[in-house]
This record gives structure tokens, C-alpha cells and sequence, in this order.
């Protein structure tokens, strides 16, 4: 979801429909999308967006448990943005979908509530994510929350062994900031403050870290544009 050369789910169009299982086999997804989802806490009446939303399994479990909630979902991809479209309408539920990309999204300042994302940041590039974590700031309302979760530092040489796999597919120099621990800095960079690790899950490539993040600062954030 950047403005270069864009890279599909599992890096080959080819692959998109395999996305759904493999990673709910390799990632433990059920377990850490609900954890992220009990950690944003969705209100009714509050907009939600999930970027980056992929096939649309976390956007269909914020609606789910808020269903009052404005739900919507963003992702670079045509293809999978229509796996998403189906799995709602399958499910019965009302979830706006947009394509546009995460350095320029197509929503005034100020829209959501909350923005949510995962496994996403690993993909881009230092710049891009700096960039990302900007727009993410621009979009949110004043007090609004960010939630990630993404590959972090590895918890163990186990795990370190295992995000090696997630290295040679998506890139070591998109990876490596994740793998290094730096994501929280990096959204700090951005404007936001109160950044905590929530939780973190180790799978089997590599640990997943949770984290929370708050705007609450308008004029710091603009000194950086």
C-alpha cells in the first residue's frame, strides 16, 4: 500500500487466494486479531478504520464486536479488497471498503476514532513507514487511538530462527525495523504519544507484538510535515 511498485498478499497475485490460511496456520490470527480487537475497545458510534485490511478478517471481527460501530476497511489491492466485499456480505455485515494507499488516504483529517492495522508495516520501507504513521496521525480525531500489530523483536532464538522466513519473503529492508524493535519509535516520530507494548505472541515465524498508541499532541505532529 505505497505509491511505488506495489507488492500483492504473499508478495505473488497468484497467491492471494491462499492468504486466508496460511496465515491463520502460521500466525495464530485468531488469537492475536481478537486481542487486538478487545484492546481498541470500540464504542458505538465511533469510526473505526482497518488498514491495510486485506481479506477482511479483522475488519469482520471490529464489526462484529461493535456493531453500531462505522467500520471501514482500506487496502492497495483490487483483488483482495473483492475477497473482503464478499466475506461481509457473507457475514451480513454493513463495512465500507475503499482502495487507496497508505501514504495518501482518501479521508479528510479527522475521521476516525480509531485506526487499526495488521502485519502490515513490515512490508514498507523505513521512509514509507514514516510517512504511513503521518497520514495514520492526520486521519485520527484529536484523542484518537492507533493499534498495530506487526512482527517485532524476536522473543527468543527460536523465534528469531523463524522470522528469518518473513525476511527472505517480504525483505530485510523492509523487515528490519520490525525485527529490530523499532516501530515505536518510529510511530513516536509521527506526533503520537503514550506508545506501550500491549501484548505479544510467539508463532512460527516470529513474534507478534501489540501496541497502543495515542494522538493528543495537533501541534507537534504539524512541525514535522
Amino acid at each position: 500500500m505505497s505509491d511505488g511498485k506495489y507488492i500483492p498478499a504473499l508478495r505473488f497475485d497468484r497467491l492471494t487466494p491462499f492468504y486466508d490460511p496460511v496465515v491463520q496456520i502460521t500466525t495464530r490470527e485468531k488469537v492475536f486479531k481478537k486481542a487486538l480487537v478487545k484492546q481498541a475497545e470500540v464504542k458505538a458510534g465511533q469510526s473505526v478504520l482497518d488498514l491495510a485490511c486485506g481479506t477482511g478478517t479483522l475488519t469482520i471481527l471490529l464489526k462484529q464486536a461493535a456493531p453500531e460501530a462505522n467500520i471501514s476497511g482500506i487496502d492497495g489491492d483490487s483483488k483482495i479488497l473483492e475477497f473482503a466485499k464478499n466475506k461481509a456480505v457473507r457475514a451480513g455485515l454493513d463495512i465500507n471498503f475503499d482502495k487507496g494507499f497508505s501514504q495518501r488516504m482518501p479521508y479528510s483529517d479527522e475521521s476516525f476514532d480509531h485506526v487499526v492495522s495488521s502485519l502490515f508495516f513490515h512490508h514498507l520501507i523505513r521512509e514509507n513507514k514514516l510517512k504511513t504513521f503521518r497520514e495514520v496521525w492526520r486521519v485520527l480525531k484529536p484523542q484518537g487511538e492507533f493499534h498495530i500489530a506487526d512482527w517485532g523483536h524476536p522473543e527468543n532464538h527460536l523465534m528469531k530462527i523463524g522470522s528469518f522466513f518473513i525476511k527472505v519473503l517480504d525483505g530485510f529492508e523492509t523487515t528490519s525495523d520490525n525485527f529490530r524493535g523499532h516501530l515505536p519509535e518510529l510511530v513516536k516520530k509521527a506526533g503520537f504519544e503514550q506508545i506501550e507494548e500491549t501484548e505479544s505472541f510467539n508463532t512460527f515465524f516470529g513474534t507478534i507484538r501489540l501496541y497502543k498508541s495515542l494522538k493528543n499532541k495537533p501541534e507537534y505532529q504539524s512541525k514535522l510535515l
